[in-house]
């Protein structure tokens, strides 16, 4: 398994080269640059390009691609023209919010659809099992951005339930126990959201599988050995079916670091896709294409760790 894993990661080299390539040239194809913004009818337009000259914005584009590369396997991404911090210490900053947001997100989104999906597919036809699957409709029907804004207005503006934005509140100081709940109460709920959203296909997986191992042999015979039916359930049919919620799981996981654009822009939660979505309006390129990039990885990682967490849970299955 170590020689596929490294091979995998071999095989990912070349393919986040050509990741790089067309980030580069879809940010240089963007209008403007990260100097446009501060041009008014004061401003001299030859301090503007004095500017762009000295952060090289004039040079061929395979020049400032051969530099920015030759950066960036150093672990150096440039700096960024928004914040004027380095690039890896504002993604840093706040990737360390995302991944907590999307921890939270994952453990909510599998308590919620683990039970549903697992008693949908058990007592299928029955008006449980139809209210499950209306639900699973109405979460894959709704958009992102409606549900929460709904929630939004509803439990932080009208109830007062949640705060209505931010990542903690400033009058909290780190480390403390006051903190760590603040942090907590600010992510609950995006992570809610998040997580009513993302259920619909585990339990439609989970629903199906259960119904299709009831009908099984080895069901069968079980049953036909005298094991009680709970048995039957809890020893093969539900552990069976967990087999396609684990091939997902590394892509549940790489996904909600990388696919929170839109809960953290809502809720204005200062993560990593709340940066991605400013950095484009500023066109603070340096920012972009080291958030592209990271999450090219995270996606060619997902898969990975999908392919590693199935052969682990069953041993039939050897990744080559």
């Amino acid at each position: 398994m170590w020689k596929t894993i490294v091979r995998r990661f071999l095989i990912m080299i070349p393919q986040l080269f050509v990741l790089s390539l067309l980030i580069f040239f879809m940010a240089k194809f963007m209008p403007g640059d990260p100097f446009t913004g501060m041009i008014t009818p004061e401003t001299d337009p030859a301090r503007i390009e004095e500017l762009r000259e000295k952060a090289g914005l004039n040079d061929p584009w395979y020049e400032q691609y051969a530099r920015w590369m030759g950066n960036a396997f150093q672990g150096d991404f440039g700096k960024s023209y928004t914040y004027k911090v380095q690039v890896t210490t504002i993604i840093g900053e706040r990737a360390l919010n995302t991944f907590w947001l999307s921890l939270l997100s994952a453990f909510l989104l599998y308590l919620i659809a683990v039970p549903l999906g697992i008693l949908a597919g058990r007592y299928n036809n029955t008006l449980f099992d139809r209210g499950v699957v209306l639900y699973s409709f109405i979460s894959y029907a709704i958009p992102t951005f409606v549900l929460g804004l709904l929630f939004l207005y509803f439990f932080g503006y009208q109830l007062s339930w949640f705060p209505t934005g931010g990542s903690v509140d400033v009058k909290q100081d780190p480390g403390t126990l006051g903190y760590i709940m603040s942090k907590i109460y600010h992510m609950l709920l995006p992570a809610i959201t998040y997580a009513l959203l993302g259920t619909t296909a585990i339990i439609q997986y989970l629903r199906t599988e259960v119904i299709d191992a009831k009908t099984m042999d080895y069901v069968r015979t079980a049953r036909s050995k005298g094991i009680p039916m709970r048995k039957v359930y809890t020893r093969h049919i539900f552990r069976n079916s967990l087999l396609p919620v684990a091939a997902f799981f590394g892509f549940t996981i790489t996904g909600l670091l990388g696919g929170s654009i839109f809960i953290e822009q809502i809720f204005s939660y200062t993560g990593m896709g709340h940066l991605f979505i400013s950095s484009i309006l500023s066109r603070d390129y340096s920012v972009i294409t080291a958030l592209v990039m990271l999450y090219g990885f995270l996606a060619l990682l997902g898969s990975l760790l999908s392919d590693i967490i199935m052969s682990i849970v069953d041993p039939r299955i050897r990744i080559e």
